[in-house]
């Protein structure tokens, strides 16, 4: 697995505008061809073009990991049909007032730390769709556990502030490794800044060399 960089629209924040799995990569409508077949190839994924009401807000407004995809409730009709003919995973829709769902959800194949924000009731669809169990728990005092945490099957990397107690608990809800880390030069939002499946890592084009041997502890070793 490697650690690639990469920038959108002359930007490091790569993981605001896209998400993807270990199949398919979701991009915004008008995304150069180039670029996504570059993307494409590293990820080893298919990708799609797509929006999420009706932005190009993908990463920060969905969640996805192998077995389901998470819309808010403000995605059109239109998107969420597009995506459940599109894609062999469940696709379901939050029916929350919180609709930056990629922001306050992170998910692997096997866990999600979600928001304390959420009712019980919507960590029940976020445990359905997603197929994993959730836990509800700040990191490093933020309610943002989606800005915050970043996983995929092999790995995790947490705000540099998360409290170690707290990465022993998603660490085995996880089944990974959670390493503190942060992204393009000091950011501590590392999920604005990494696309992490497990086939590749890419990040952002600001990120620094310790930070690269910093993810690379955790999701590479």
């Amino acid at each position: 697995m490697d650690i690639i960089k990469f920038d959108v629209y002359r930007g490091p924040n790569i993981g605001v505008y896209i998400s993807v799995n270990d199949k398919t990569i979701l991009l915004p409508m008008g995304f150069a061809k180039t670029k996504a077949e570059k993307l494409s190839k590293y990820l080893g994924v298919d990708y799609i073009y797509t929006s999420v009401a009706n932005t190009r807000l993908i990463g920060s407004l969905c969640v996805m990991n192998n077995k389901g995809i998470l819309l808010p409730k403000t995605a059109f009709q239109n998107e969420y049909d597009f995506l459940k003919k599109e894609m062999d995973i469940e696709v379901g829709v939050l029916d929350s007032k919180l609709t930056a769902l990629g922001n306050v959800i992170c998910a692997n194949d096997k866990g999600a730390v979600v928001s304390p924000w959420f009712s019980k009731e919507d960590c029940q669809t976020i445990s359905d769709v997603l197929g994993v169990e959730t836990i509800q728990k700040k990191i490093a005092g933020f309610n943002q556990t989606g800005v915050v945490m970043v996983a995929n099957n092999s790995g995790a990397a947490i705000h540099p502030e998360a409290d170690e107690e707290d990465m022993k608990t998603f660490s085995n809800l996880l089944g990974v490794k959670v390493e503190q880390s942060s992204i393009n030069n000091g950011i501590p939002y590392v999920s604005s800044g990494i696309l992490a499946n497990n086939n590749c890592i890419v990040v952002g084009s600001l990120t620094t060399g310790p930070e690269i041997m910093m993810l690379t502890r955790a999701f590479l070793n």
